[in-house]
């Protein structure tokens, strides 16, 4: 199963405050940890609210919505995308990470093929594995 770990933001990260140079050595580790076990697919950090944009739909009009975003504890920082045996895989991994002082990480499922039964017809199904091998290709 493939999951994904939103690590939540803080002041300090909205703020612009990068990491120490200790923490960045100990991400630096435990992401090699990750990739060693096979388990680390992607992970990135992400910059503050204040560089981005929301788009909100409503009917045919969209309304670009300029950061920063005020509910700081609705945001996301940076996140990682693993692939576990089982959601107690994950959440082992995670137990690991070099974190502290009240960061708070979220770890969900990413919906997988089977789970959309005959919604996902086979025309659809095979639509949805070339476009998966084309992102493959390019990247």
């Amino acid at each position: 199963m493939r999951v994904i770990v939103f690590v939540k933001a803080s002041k300090e990260s909205e703020a612009g405050i990068m990491p120490s140079q200790e923490l960045l050595a100990q991400m630096g580790s435990y992401n090699e940890q990750l990739v060693s076990a096979g388990i680390m697919q992607a992970g990135e950090g992400l910059h503050p609210s204040s560089k981005g944009v929301r788009v909100k739909f409503s009917g045919d009009q969209r309304t670009v919505i300029d950061g920063p975003f005020p509910e700081t504890k609705e945001l996301v920082a940076g996140f990682w995308i693993c692939k576990v045996k089982s959601m107690a895989e994950a959440i082992e991994w995670l137990k690991r990470a070099p974190f502290d002082g009240g960061v708070e990480l979220e770890i969900r499922p990413f919906f997988e093929a089977e789970d959309f039964g005959e919604n996902l017809t086979p025309e659809l199904r095979e639509r949805e594995q070339r476009l998966r091998e084309q992102v493959a290709q390019e990247q």
